[in-house]
């Protein structure tokens, strides 16, 4: 029994199952994650009554992150499409920079918005505009979804204040004003490389744009919306609205959190926060964000009651299988962390002496295994950056810390595949097969994950930024890493 609880052949196993049933049986992931995650579990170490009841947990426990905010997506993406609202955003970009350009405008969107939002909730926003722009280009989809991933997979793994980068800035002791600026550094590249890669791989690998419906059938209203002039297509402010405005709301959140937390903050300023917790809440802000979605699409199109209630179901409906597959795909990353395949991996570093540019390649190793063996970035960052912090102590580095925290980013976007819900939430939301995404969003990300690492070591040699003339990580920081700690021990 003792060999069949091994971490290392239970993610052989783990593999085995949801690759053989998804790519051989031609079967629906939701039933290929399940099951996989059904036998990791029986395998793993726990007592085995409760075998069965983790998977249910698990899964539930990830719906329950992400399940609202998908179904709403689902409505706002489905709304901006039909009332014409996302095809006048898209004309906008096409006038201001050329339809050559609209790949770097949504590359650059993705790129900022995730910096103080997550990755999920920036691909549900911004991937309608994807769709409505293959509807008036008629090609390059594959080119847009990848844009819009390759500028904020990169930011939301290495830039402050998603949970991953300040968890790992407080381990390797690192300002939060350095990690932002070191990150910013080796993401902007990293996005670049990635964007121009996408548009190689859209010459190589063409897809079309599928419906994201539950009948796969071709959606005539959005058909209708694109064949419209600009001046029949809703106003630019009150399209962009449900995209800007839920961005406005939890990034609100964020600020004000901080300050409030700052040691002789105001009163009102305390107070002021308690709302913003509330309104910054992404399940309520795309809540609101989806009402005015509806509002524009009754506008516009005018559907009746029976309409109305056809187009929030079929937009349901799509949502819900998202969700079924995303959640599965937690539930699987989950009893692989119960299998203890990242302390499996952890332990063969154990005792591992490096110095300067050896403990970059490390933690980069260290951080790519642990991403593809487990799924969760913040997982896989926050669990490199404990083990190369332990070997600190009484190392000459040569340059900042700041740059093993970025080289260890890099690694953390290496190896996404079934077991990461954002696989599924790239596949899901943006019309691909598994095939297509294992062919485009894994590649795209191990791009990113290197080029990060190389301009790890690249800066590391020509800015070293000697640690001595840095400032000492702020305490005015404390309580934002706080905070991070927590999203990150949900996240696990």
């Amino acid at each position: 029994m003792e060999f069949l609880q091994n971490p290392f052949l239970i993610l052989v196993v783990g593999i085995a199952i949801v690759i053989g049933m998804i790519i051989g049986g031609r079967l629906n992931a939701f039933l290929a994650l399940i099951t996989a995650a059904l036998v990791v579990s029986l395998m793993a170490p726990g007592e085995f009554a409760a075998k069965i009841a983790r998977v249910a947990e698990s899964f539930g426990s990830a719906a329950g992150k992400i399940g609202i905010v998908i179904a709403l997506a689902a409505i706002i993406g489905k709304c901006l499409m039909d009332s014409g609202a996302a095809d006048r955003i898209v004309r906008a970009f096409l006038n201001a920079l050329g339809e050559k350009r609209s790949s770097l405008a949504l590359a650059g969107s993705g790129f900022v918005l995730s910096i103080p939002v997550f990755f999920d909730t920036v691909f549900y926003l911004l991937v309608p505009l994807a769709r409505s722009l293959y509807r008036r280009t008629h090609t390059h989809y594959l080119k847009y979804v990848l844009a819009i991933s390759a500028g904020a997979a990169v930011t939301h793994t290495l830039v402050p204040p998603t949970p991953g980068p300040l968890v790992m800035a407080d381990q390797l002791g690192v300002d939060i004003g350095m990690m932002m600026f070191g990150g910013a550094m080796c993401a902007l590249p990293a996005a670049l490389v990635g964007l121009a890669y996408g548009a190689w791989l859209d010459r190589r690998m063409p897809i079309e744009m599928r419906p994201l419906t539950a009948t796969h059938e071709p959606d005539p209203e959005a058909e209708a919306a694109a064949d419209k002039s600009t001046e029949e297509l809703p106003g630019l402010f009150i399209s962009l609205l449900p995209i800007l405005l839920p961005v406005l709301m939890i990034t609100s959140d964020t600020v004000v959190s901080y300050l409030a937390k700052q040691e002789g903050a105001s009163e009102s300023m305390v107070r002021l926060s308690e709302w913003t917790a509330v309104i910054g809440n992404a399940n309520l802000a795309l809540l609101i964000s989806a009402a005015i979605a509806l509002f524009v699409y009754v506008k516009e199109c005018k559907p009746g009651k029976a309409g109305l209630a056809h187009a929030v179901e079929e937009a349901l409906m799509s949502g819900g299988v998202i969700i079924l597959i995303t959640a599965a795909g937690g539930a699987f990353g989950a009893m692989l962390k119960e299998a203890q395949i990242g302390p499996a991996i952890s332990g063969m570093f154990e005792g591992a002496k490096s110095g300067g540019i050896g403990l970059l390649v490390l933690g980069f190793v260290i951080s790519a295994l642990l991403k593809f063996a487990q799924g969760s970035t913040t997982v896989a960052v926050i669990t490199a950056s404990s083990m190369i912090a332990a070997m600190l102590p009484g190392t000459e580095l040569g340059f900042h810390p700041v740059y093993i925290a970025t080289a260890i980013g890099g690694g953390g976007l290496i190896g996404s595949w079934m077991n990461d819900s954002g696989f599924w939430i790239f596949a899901k939301m943006g019309g691909l097969t598994e095939a297509e995404a294992l062919k485009s969003w894994t590649p795209l990300l191990c791009v990113l994950g290197l080029v990060a690492f190389a301009m790890s070591i690249l800066l590391a040699l020509v800015l070293p930024l000697a640690p001595d003339s840095a400032p000492e990580a702020s305490q005015a920081f404390i309580p934002l890493i706080e905070w991070a700690r927590g999203l990150s021990s949900a996240a696990a």
